[in-house]
């Protein structure tokens, strides 16, 4: 075993440990289900956003973000600003109102502002479907991790991630991630921020990012292509391919598809291949305006604004942590202090895209460009400071795995508990045991997107569902059961079937002028209005439905605790 590997292997290991470690602490404090649900309602402004962040930094943030970056330019960045800005939403319109609705989970808001227990269990598989949606590209994430890192088999990733997670889940529910994930934040933001300074330091004399030329590698690269792509090639100079179809230098410029297995050979100073729909030059990746591949860049660019910035306001794993704060007041300032620190993170992983680009262009051959962060150190520090700074970033990159997938169990744990089981401590065990395991074999079967891709389609999701639910709950007294279960079906379905046609590839991407493509591959624009009217057309077709008791309950979510108003529901069991 190289020393690199070696020095990966031990932050990885220290970032599972201490993850382990800090889990047990919470474990001793838990006892109750309301410890385990929300951690009694007792964690602060401070503490809390600190956890919100550490579990909402998942692997697109850590990894996909940077990967985008560098391979679609100026156009990647809606992403992270769209990641952040979705905390202005909920800040504005939901943070406050939930928590004083004393619910302990998004279905539990759905009974209580709508008096219909058919809506709760609609809502809970509308939670459990999100999780799982979101909890696949984290496995697959740390499966493309280790083996970047590490070289071991992907399904070793899934495995180890969801051991350690339903280890501390059915150890100390909310109570127990509450001080791993506050303490994976801070993990996170030193893993991030220490090459990404390193790195900009070292390379502020690289001054041909935004040049007419595509990037180059210096020094002879060797590229493996482990999926079938296609790639754009604007000067075949010093560029040979070796596999199915191909045996020699390129004849020339064009467009090649490149086989599974094949190998290319980079000599120094060759101009990278870039995959077909990304840009090839320095001067188009560097300007607005060309989307994320595909022939309807405005339509792609709008879509993904939607998504995550109304995705946030349904994700139910964030949910879910603003009603551990004691009141009202805490959870609005728990939501601004969220956006102070995603905006601090995010920095860092903008600027590792852009160096990402100089350092390590050869990923642009493959697609596989959320391996750039994971890469970087090793290609621009050179030595054992280059080997430090790897095992740092492997060691947050594990934290945004773990991070992320906890809070994504217990949310998963909360529902069906409450909703399926009765309620108790051993119920909210057995269901986060499940809901750790069903997700592995379906990261290992489903096909790989990249990261910030996969986790901007179950933003999509929450945005088509829980959004309009919890938007139109709290500031619509209009609403009605049928209306609710009409919206939430409809965007469920829209959404999920965009999914899963986005993932197996059945549409063509050439189908009604690349329309089809377009919309399945971002489907939160025409998704989200359609669940929005189908929520108000279908409650104002049933207006007997709306709660007779709505300003009792307007007034618990909307009036401040001070005044009296405000009674905490017990869970169930």
């Amino acid at each position: 075993m190289s020393t690199a590997t070696a020095l990966t292997a031990g932050g990885l290991l220290a970032a599972a440990v201490a993850t382990v470690a800090v889990g047990a602490y919470g474990v001793r404090l838990s006892r109750t289900t309301s410890d385990f649900l929300v951690a009694s309602r007792t964690v602060g402004p401070q503490w809390n956003a600190a956890a919100i962040s550490g579990e909402y930094l998942s692997a697109a943030s850590f990894l996909g973000v940077a990967g985008l970056i560098a391979k679609y330019g100026a156009d990647a960045l809606w992403y992270p600003v769209g990641f952040t800005a979705g905390y202005l939403g909920l800040l504005l319109f939901v943070s406050a109102p939930l928590r004083r609705s004393g619910a302990y989970t998004v279905p539990d808001f759905a009974e209580f502002r709508l008096g219909s227990a058919r809506v709760r269990r609609v809502a809970m598989l509308v939670v459990v479907t999100i999780c799982v949606l979101y909890l696949v590209p984290q496995y697959q994430g740390a499966g493309l991790a280790l083996k970047a890192l590490l070289g071991v088999p992907v399904w070793i990733g899934p495995l180890a991630v969801g051991a350690i997670v339903i280890i501390n889940v059915v150890g100390g529910g909310m109570r127990s991630i509450t001080f791993v994930q506050a303490f994976q934040y801070w993990l996170k933001l030193t893993a991030i921020a220490v090459p990404a300074v390193m790195l900009a330091l070292s390379g502020a004399h690289r001054a041909d990012l935004g040049g007419p030329l595509p990037p180059t590698v210096d020094k002879p690269t060797t590229v493996t292509v482990d999926t079938d792509v296609l790639v754009s090639v604007s000067d075949a100079t010093g560029v040979t391919v070796s596999g199915p179809g191909h045996n020699g230098a390129l004849p020339g410029p064009g467009q090649y598809r490149l086989d599974r297995g094949t190998t290319l050979t980079l000599a120094t100073g060759a101009h990278t291949p870039v995959v077909t729909g990304a840009p090839t030059s320095g001067s188009a990746w560097i300007a607005s305006g060309g989307g994320l591949g595909g022939k309807h860049p405005l339509y792609q660019v709008f879509s993904i604004m939607v998504a995550t910035f109304l995705g946030a306001m349904g994700l139910p794993h964030v949910l879910v942590r603003f009603y551990t704060n004691p009141d009202g007041r805490a959870a609005r300032r728990t939501a601004l202090a969220v956006i102070a620190l995603l905006s601090l993170f995010y920095l860092f992983p903008t600027l590792l895209g852009v160096l990402a680009r100089l350092y390590v262009p050869q990923l642009l051959v493959t697609g596989k460009a959320d391996a750039a962060v994971l890469l970087l150190p090793s290609a621009a520090i050179a030595g054992l400071p280059g080997e430090l700074v790897g095992a740092l970033v492997a060691a947050g990159a594990i934290a945004a795995f773990l991070a992320t997938s906890s809070g994504l169990l217990v949310s998963i744990a909360g529902a069906l508990s409450t909703d399926v089981l009765r309620g108790r401590v051993r119920d909210f065990r057995l269901a986060a045991l499940i809901g750790g395991l069903i997700p592995i074999p379906l990261s290992l079967i489903s096909p790989v997107l990249e990261l910030s891709r996969g986790v901007g389609l179950a933003f999509a999701v929450a945005a088509s569902t829980l959004c309009p639910l919890l938007v139109l709950g709290i500031w619509w007294r209009g609403l009605t059961p049928a209306g609710a279960i009409a919206g939430l079906v409809v965007g469920a379905l829209a959404s999920g079937l965009a999914i899963l046609v986005a993932i197996t590839g059945w549409v063509d991407d050439e189908a009604l002028g690349g329309w089809a493509a377009t919309l399945i591959g971002y489907p939160a624009a025409v998704t989200v209005p359609l669940a929005f009217a189908t929520m108000v057309v279908a409650s104002r077709l049933s207006p007997a439905g709306v709660p007779p008791d709505v300003a009792r309950i307007f007034a618990r979510m909307h009036v401040p605790e001070r005044l009296g108003m405000g009674v905490e529901r017990v869970p169930r069991g």
